[in-house]
Protein backbone atom coordinates (compact mmCIF):
# COMPACT_ATOMS: atom_id res chain seq x y z
CA UNK A 1 0.00 0.00 0.00
CA UNK A 2 1.11 3.51 -0.73
CA UNK A 3 0.75 5.01 2.77
CA UNK A 4 -0.76 7.59 3.25
CA UNK A 5 -1.94 8.27 -0.32
CA UNK A 6 -4.46 5.42 -0.34
CA UNK A 7 -5.91 6.67 2.94
CA UNK A 8 -6.35 10.13 1.47
CA UNK A 9 -7.98 8.72 -1.67
CA UNK A 10 -10.52 6.61 0.24
CA UNK A 11 -13.78 8.31 1.18
CA UNK A 12 -14.20 5.96 4.16
CA UNK A 13 -12.01 3.40 5.88
CA UNK A 14 -12.63 0.77 8.53
CA UNK A 15 -10.75 0.62 11.79
CA UNK A 16 -10.44 -2.70 13.57
CA UNK A 17 -9.92 -2.40 17.31
CA UNK A 18 -9.80 -4.66 20.37
CA UNK A 19 -10.16 -3.62 23.98
CA UNK A 20 -7.27 -5.99 24.79
CA UNK A 21 -4.93 -8.17 22.74
CA UNK A 22 -6.95 -11.33 23.46
CA UNK A 23 -10.39 -9.69 23.01
CA UNK A 24 -12.56 -10.09 19.91
CA UNK A 25 -12.03 -7.61 17.08
CA UNK A 26 -14.53 -4.83 16.42
CA UNK A 27 -14.66 -3.07 13.05
CA UNK A 28 -16.15 0.37 12.42
CA UNK A 29 -16.35 2.61 9.35
CA UNK A 30 -14.79 6.03 9.93
CA UNK A 31 -13.35 9.02 8.09
CA UNK A 32 -9.58 9.47 7.92
CA UNK A 33 -7.62 12.47 6.67
CA UNK A 34 -4.02 13.12 5.73
CA UNK A 35 -2.23 16.37 6.50
CA UNK A 36 1.52 16.89 6.17
CA UNK A 37 1.91 13.17 5.45
CA UNK A 38 0.25 12.14 8.71
CA UNK A 39 -3.01 10.20 9.03
CA UNK A 40 -5.57 11.53 11.51
CA UNK A 41 -8.85 10.12 12.74
CA UNK A 42 -11.38 11.52 15.18
CA UNK A 43 -14.44 10.12 16.91
CA UNK A 44 -17.70 11.71 15.77
CA UNK A 45 -19.34 10.41 18.97
CA UNK A 46 -16.55 11.68 21.17
CA UNK A 47 -14.98 9.57 23.89
CA UNK A 48 -18.07 7.37 24.26
CA UNK A 49 -17.51 5.69 20.89
CA UNK A 50 -16.63 2.01 21.22
CA UNK A 51 -13.79 2.08 18.70
CA UNK A 52 -12.30 5.15 20.43
CA UNK A 53 -12.45 3.56 23.88
CA UNK A 54 -10.86 0.38 22.50
CA UNK A 55 -8.06 2.08 20.58
CA UNK A 56 -7.14 4.23 23.56
CA UNK A 57 -7.05 1.15 25.80
CA UNK A 58 -5.12 -0.93 23.24
CA UNK A 59 -3.43 1.27 20.59
CA UNK A 60 -2.64 -1.63 18.25
CA UNK A 61 -5.26 -1.58 15.49
CA UNK A 62 -5.76 -2.41 11.82
CA UNK A 63 -6.86 0.14 9.25
CA UNK A 64 -8.76 -1.37 6.32
CA UNK A 65 -8.34 0.76 3.21
CA UNK A 66 -10.11 -0.57 0.15
CA UNK A 67 -8.94 -4.22 0.04
CA UNK A 68 -5.82 -3.80 2.17
CA UNK A 69 -5.34 -4.24 5.91
CA UNK A 70 -2.64 -2.07 7.47
CA UNK A 71 -1.50 -2.67 11.06
CA UNK A 72 -1.30 0.70 12.80
CA UNK A 73 -0.53 2.19 16.18
CA UNK A 74 -2.84 4.90 17.51
CA UNK A 75 -1.17 7.89 19.13
CA UNK A 76 -3.08 10.65 20.92
CA UNK A 77 -2.76 13.84 18.89
CA UNK A 78 -4.46 16.36 21.14
CA UNK A 79 -1.82 19.07 20.97
CA UNK A 80 -3.16 22.27 19.32
CA UNK A 81 -1.09 21.88 16.14
CA UNK A 82 -2.22 18.29 15.51
CA UNK A 83 -5.84 19.12 16.26
CA UNK A 84 -5.74 22.02 13.79
CA UNK A 85 -4.05 19.91 11.09
CA UNK A 86 -6.70 17.21 11.51
CA UNK A 87 -9.52 19.77 11.44
CA UNK A 88 -8.06 21.34 8.28
CA UNK A 89 -7.95 17.87 6.72
CA UNK A 90 -11.61 17.22 7.53
CA UNK A 91 -12.64 20.61 6.17
CA UNK A 92 -10.72 20.03 2.95
CA UNK A 93 -11.47 16.36 2.27
CA UNK A 94 -15.13 16.38 3.30
CA UNK A 95 -16.07 19.92 2.26
CA UNK A 96 -18.89 18.53 0.13
CA UNK A 97 -20.49 16.66 3.04
CA UNK A 98 -23.44 18.12 4.92
CA UNK A 99 -22.13 16.50 8.13
CA UNK A 100 -18.51 17.68 7.92
CA UNK A 101 -19.02 20.35 10.59
CA UNK A 102 -19.87 17.61 13.08
CA UNK A 103 -16.26 16.39 12.77
CA UNK A 104 -14.74 19.71 13.84
CA UNK A 105 -16.93 20.41 16.88
CA UNK A 106 -15.06 21.68 19.93
CA UNK A 107 -16.41 18.89 22.15
CA UNK A 108 -14.73 16.12 20.12
CA UNK A 109 -11.38 17.71 19.29
CA UNK A 110 -9.73 15.88 22.18
CA UNK A 111 -10.43 12.55 20.42
CA UNK A 112 -7.96 13.35 17.63
CA UNK A 113 -5.62 10.42 16.96
CA UNK A 114 -2.67 10.01 14.64
CA UNK A 115 -2.21 6.58 13.06
CA UNK A 116 1.29 5.28 12.43
CA UNK A 117 1.78 2.23 10.20
CA UNK A 118 3.64 -0.64 11.83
Amino acid sequence: MNWPDHVEAAREVDIETRRAEDAPAHRTTIWAVVENGEVYIRSWRGSTSRWYREVTANPEAVLHVEDEAVPVRAVAATDPDSVERASAGYRRKYADSTVMESMVRDEILDTTIRLEPE
